[in-house]
């Protein structure tokens, strides 16, 4: 790929709302699983930015605060985040990410829709993929995901089932390209229906920006045609987030993300290097392949009550077996700065500059932590 320097405009208008109704007991509304009420905060991000990948785009997003739906464990409010972005690269992305706490923090629920129209770049799959295999293609995606999580007793462990469903539908491909000689899985149109479980143990000050705590998660999921997928292949995948606060002005962030895929693993499902939080400096999906492990540290520094500045490396490696995972490496770092929204909310704005070892760069503008 002729190597691109990234230059980002970016204006952003902040419409922070915060619409909190009475706390009588007569609104409550009173469900088999909850009670809800209409205290609601309201966090509005219109967006105008500029990317190599999008071009112009212009977005909105609002994220949505219940009150009232709160894990008395570690004092988690339930939330809602919505976007919807368009780009003059005609790309368009809707999601809604629910993350719902039930029964007072016993049950939780994360889920996601995701729609998107997404002309994108395909360099082929593994490690040594060349900068000159560069193709383009258009596809349509439909994603659903949700995670039903209990809380084991007198514990920050969870435990819990997973759906996940996609279909991709190629809209457009290259004349003479890898994908348009449908050798490769996925360069028709797929549908993916998957079942799993999740385990985690989740003791982070806030899942937004945390300061300090633990994350480790382990999952597997499995496609299979029994279910309606177009292949069947089965996926594991560990992350593993440390934070050490060192003082009331450092924290220092850690985490390891491993991928494991096995069976005919469709290019869409395929563990992807890059993007704005696995490896920044690198086009999300420059390498992709069966099997992937990333390394990534980051200082975050407190400068101000609501600026932060970070600095950030990572290694990484993509291979089609794992006996090959660890032969190569990429390597990627850069700095970033935080603006924090209210006050009394964790939520943040981030703009983060990343490089790899090849000096191509990215330039990744955000809503909260890359992780």
């Amino acid at each position: 790929m002729e190597k691109k320097y990234l230059l980002l405009v970016f204006l952003f208008f902040l419409i922070a709302l915060e619409g909190v109704t009475q706390n009588k007991k007569n609104n409550f509304i009173k469900t088999d699983t909850l009670s809800l009420s209409k205290s609601t905060q309201i966090i509005g991000l219109p967006i105008v930015f500029y990317t190599p990948e999008t071009s112009f785009g212009v977005g909105g997003g609002a994220q949505f605060f219940y009150l009232n739906k709160v894990n008395r464990f570690n004092l988690r409010k339930s939330s809602l985040m919505l976007d919807v972005i368009y780009t003059s690269e005609k790309q368009l992305i809707i999601d809604a990410n629910p993350k719902l706490f039930f029964n007072d923090g016993d049950y939780y629920l994360d889920a996601a829709f995701k729609f998107k129209i997404f002309p994108n770049s395909f360099w082929g799959i593994g490690p040594n993929s060349k900068p000159e295999s560069l193709e383009r293609y258009n596809m349509q995606t439909v994603m659903i995901r949700g995670d039903f999580l209990k809380r084991l007793p007198k514990s920050s462990l969870n435990f819990g089932a997973q759906y996940r469903f996609q279909s991709d539908k190629m809209l457009e491909k290259q004349e003479g390209g890898m994908l348009a000689s449908d050798t490769i899985p996925g360069s028709e149109n797929v549908i993916m229906n998957g079942l799993g479980f999740v385990f985690n143990l989740d003791d982070r000050d806030n899942i937004f920006s945390p300061n300090k705590g633990n994350y480790f998660q382990i999952n597997a999921w499995y496609a299979s045609k029994v279910l309606g997928s177009t292949y069947s292949f089965n996926k594991y995948a560990i992350d593993l987030r440390k934070y050490f606060p060192v003082n009331s002005y450092l924290v220092i962030a850690g985490r390891a993300y491993i991928e494991n895929s096995f069976g005919v693993v469709p290019f869409q499902h395929q563990a992807w290097l890059g993007g704005g939080d696995r490896m920044r400096g690198y086009f999300r999906g420059r390498y992709i392949d069966n099997h992937l492990y990333t390394l990534q540290g980051e200082a975050r520094f407190k400068i101000h009550s609501r600026w932060r500045a970070n600095v950030f490396a990572a290694i990484g490696q993509v291979a089609p077996y794992i006996i090959d995972i660890f032969y190569g490496v990429k390597l990627s770092g850069g700095a970033g700065i935080r603006y924090k929204l209210l006050k009394k909310n964790d939520t943040l704005l981030r703009l983060d500059f990343g490089v790899n070892k090849d000096l191509d760069t990215g330039i990744y503008f955000g809503v909260n932590e890359a992780f």
